[in-house]
């Protein structure tokens, strides 16, 4: 912790809501998807960790954002492996490398974490190696290992790909139902909640596990393919389905061609009408992510002023929100808790 010079959130004392969900963890500063990333973004004051979930050849859960691995692991450099370098096409886009259905899960295990945006957090770097890689029981069980009576943590899952990886006889959704049967977390109101940007996966899912079964969270693309999913009947279409929706903050936070914020959208409204919660994703930190008036200096990589940009959704009415850096959403959080608690002054 004393590298990155911030402090843990040990016993929070305001509302759990809106929530901080830790987007793989706490990647700003160490490697996505790892141990350290997930118990920092907890440390921080993350209310939720969020794994991206792809499968092994042998059928595990394992924690990737994507299922090519050269960037994210240094499967590159194991030369056990370089005969199983391939081509193939993933959701209609052709990509090389090491994919993890090649894989089983112990053959994984033998493999190091590695910061997948060297280029954008170079001191990311330094934690190389030093991590493996997660199932999604063991992300799991961090979170429940940090729960306290005063604080319980849970895990927000985004499944990738599904119906690719079913189209490859590979099933995962029923791979996640019974999964989350055997860990205890099918039900409302546990320790996990779902999501993903594949409407049928959800609709198959909440038809396993039924009305009572977990929430289930519709991703939503910032804009092209998935705009129907915003308007008034597509909003009540996902509520036949899912509890809440995590858009692209972009989808709120309407931006220029030049980067500056020029308005803000009724998405949020209509979707509370629809009976949806509302998470956009995702907050980052630096310049190269941020409207131009909260972008500080001229790197694109620098630190620009992230908790604006919390403070101004949480003021919007979102139900939490997906951030790299949790305690610049906590920050913000307080910021409005503290505010909404100050007296009032009568005016004389």
């Amino acid at each position: 912790m004393q590298e990155t010079g911030l402090k843990a959130v040990r016993s929070p004392s305001l509302e759990r809501s809106p929530l901080v969900i830790g987007h793989r963890g706490a990647p700003s500063y160490r490697p996505e998807h790892t141990r350290a990333s997930y118990e920092l973004a907890i440390d921080l004051g993350a209310d939720l960790i969020e794994p991206d979930l792809v499968l092994t050849r042998d059928l595990h859960l394992v924690a990737r954002h994507e299922n090519e691995l050269s960037r994210s692991t240094d499967v590159a450099t194991h030369p056990e492996f370089a005969d199983r370098r391939r081509t193939q096409e993933v959701d209609g886009e052709e990509l090389t490398g090491w994919f993890a259905e090649d894989f089983t899960l112990a053959e994984l295990r033998t493999l190091g974490a590695v910061e997948r945006t060297p280029g954008m957090r170079p001191m990311n770097t330094a934690y190389d190696g030093r991590y493996g890689v997660l199932t999604f029981a063991e992300v799991v069980e961090v979170a429940r290992s940090r729960s306290t009576s005063g604080r319980v943590v849970r895990v927000q899952a985004e499944l990738k790909s599904p119906s690719w990886y079913a189209a490859q006889g590979m099933p995962m959704v029923e791979l996640v139902a019974a999964e989350l049967r055997r860990m205890g977390a099918a039900r409302q109101g546990g320790s996990v909640v779902v999501q993903a940007f594949d409407p049928a996966a959800l609709r198959a899912l909440h038809a396993d596990l039924g009305p009572d079964g977990c929430k289930l969270v519709q991703l939503i693309e910032e804009e092209g393919v998935q705009d129907a999913l915003v308007t008034p009947s597509g909003l009540r279409e996902i509520s036949t389905y899912a509890q809440g929706i995590a858009p692209h903050k972009g989808r709120i936070l309407l931006h220029g061609a030049d980067g500056g914020l020029v308005g803000v959208s009724d998405l949020i409204t209509q979707a509370h009408r629809a009976g949806l919660t509302v998470e956009p994703w995702t907050l980052r930190p630096e310049n190269v992510f941020l409207p131009a008036h909260l972008r500080r200096g001229g790197d694109p990589r620098g630190l620009g002023d992230a908790q604006t940009e919390a403070r101004l959704l949480f003021a919007l009415g979102v139900d939490g929100v997906i951030t790299d850096a949790p305690e610049t959403a906590y920050r913000a959080r307080s910021e409005l808790s503290a505010a909404a608690m100050a007296p009032v002054r009568p005016r004389i």
